[in-house]
């Protein structure tokens, strides 16, 4: 009887090692190396001509460059876009995730295809459409001044909130979903009771639908704000040069510059921000969970 249970418990350990290995390979090979890879070039100086210098042996000064201030202002700076990016996202995606979750059940999944429609388009080329809708002679442009708005062609791209609009457009489904997850799972008995009790409709959405959806607000806002903390595509070909943020500067410092010491303090740095973020949002996930 022992004997069988330990071939069982064998087999099923084997049984899992088989259904999580790919993925725990996967995970290795192209997660875990590279960081390691990075937290070992982080000690070494940079090469005469780029790359490592591993004969000069080990240095801490590409930590101490972080806080030189050409760097901490372009940390502030990206903070502030993806900030200002997850505002928006949450004022915009918030009353689209509680329309849908409104709608009939038979509406709800073409409302979300739609909201997830954009994805199924390669990213670079969304970007290069709002290069086309943006330009001075682009359709915003044109139209504007075609009706009379406007006498000259204004400013619009290669500018901040141009690279605002682009992480905005590019990662709002992300902050959709979430919030239609968490709207959904409200118990409408819960607002037929406080309707019940003479509440108004802003009341009972203060009281009873926002907080049973601060979870997935919190939810939403992380995923906005992570890929925008770190994108570089959107401000490269939105902001044209001008506005750097901390991925154009990790990029820069691999491919133009060729300081791969500096640039993995740079990227691990980042990597160490985004974690606690994400360790900040599980916990206060939890707290309002079990509130």
């Amino acid at each position: 009887m022992v004997r069988r249970m330990k071939a069982d418990s064998g087999r099923r350990v084997r049984a899992r090692f088989v259904l999580i290995g790919p993925g725990l390979s996967y995970l290795v090979v192209l997660l875990l190396l590279p960081l390691a890879l990075l937290v070992g070039y982080t000690v070494f100086q940079r090469g005469r001509f780029g790359g490592i210098a591993y004969e000069d042996g080990v240095t801490g000064e590409n930590f101490a460059r972080i806080a030189d201030s050409l760097y901490a202002g372009v940390l502030a700076d990206s903070l502030r876009i993806a900030a200002i990016t997850t505002a928006y996202a949450l004022v915009l995606g918030y009353p689209t995730a509680y329309a849908i979750a409104r709608l009939p059940r038979r509406w709800r999944t073409v409302a979300l295809v739609l909201v997830v429609l954009p994805f199924w388009t390669n990213f670079l080329i969304r970007t290069y459409a709002w290069i086309v809708l943006l330009s001075s002679q682009g359709v915003v442009n044109t139209t504007l001044t075609g009706i009379g708005v406007i006498d000259r062609p204004l400013e619009l791209l290669y500018t901040e909130p141009a690279v605002v609009v682009g992480l905005l457009y590019a990662y709002l489904p992300l902050m959709v979903l979430p919030l239609y997850s968490a709207i959904e799972r409200v118990d409408r008995r819960l607002l037929e009771a406080s309707a019940d009790l003479g509440a108004p409709p802003a009341r009972t959405f203060l009281s009873v639908t926002l907080p049973l959806t601060l979870p997935g607000v919190l939810t939403g806002c992380v995923f906005v704000f992570v890929p925008s903390l770190g994108n570089f595509v959107v401000p490269e070909l939105l902001g044209g040069g001008r506005t750097v943020m901390v991925g154009n500067l990790i990029r820069d410092q691999f491919l133009t510059a060729r300081d791969w010491p500096f640039g993995s303090v740079l990227a691990l740095a980042l990597v160490a921000f985004l974690v606690l973020l994400l360790m900040a949002q599980a916990w206060a996930g939890h707290r309002l969970g079990g509130r």
